[in-house]
């Protein structure tokens, strides 16, 4: 078995990057029966944008890029985005391998804030499982209801502090 890396993304990534984006959401796309999802019609430029001004994570296994998270920070809070996974390697824990890594990587945050559609149940369940709560429901249409999500860090105590 080969083993996944999981890093910071480039500029130069954001092409592979999006490619693994649209095929991870055309399953939402159909989903939700709409297939100009945001992730769906985003240019490369606006994929670079965000590695340009944010965290976005891409995991890797044998030089092909198989996954990637965004992380933007807002004061204390990270905007978690788009944590993709190559549709043929879903299943196997690469999302909860990007979103623990993108934990580590902000530190300072504590609070990560993310959505996902109401019939995204898989994303759902992870999310849950990693500790995320729904705070609220955004309603954007009759078949669209945004489900959002919290996950409360608990800041890592220094080596050297007293516990318990």
């Amino acid at each position: 078995m080969l083993r996944v890396d999981i890093e910071r993304a480039l500029t130069a990534d954001a092409g592979e990057i999006l490619t693994v984006q649209r095929a991870a959401y055309v399953s939402e796309a159909q989903l939700y029966g709409d297939p100009f999802i945001p992730p769906l019609v985003e240019s490369v430029e606006q994929v670079r944008k965000a590695v340009e001004g944010g965290i976005v994570l891409k995991a890797v296994d044998a030089g092909r890029i198989i996954g990637a998270v965004r992380g933007r920070p807002s004061g204390t809070t990270c905007l978690v985005g788009r944590l993709v996974v190559a549709p043929d390697r879903q299943g196997h824990g690469l999302g909860t391998a990007l979103l623990g890594a993108l934990h580590e990587q902000m530190p300072a945050a504590t609070t990560f804030d993310l959505f996902t559609g109401h019939l995204s149940a898989g994303n759902l369940r992870l999310y849950r499982r990693l500790g995320y709560r729904e705070t609220h429901r955004e309603r954007m249409d009759e078949h669209l209801t945004l489900v959002h999500l919290r996950r409360e860090q608990i800041p890592a105590l220094p080596p050297h502090a007293p516990r318990g």
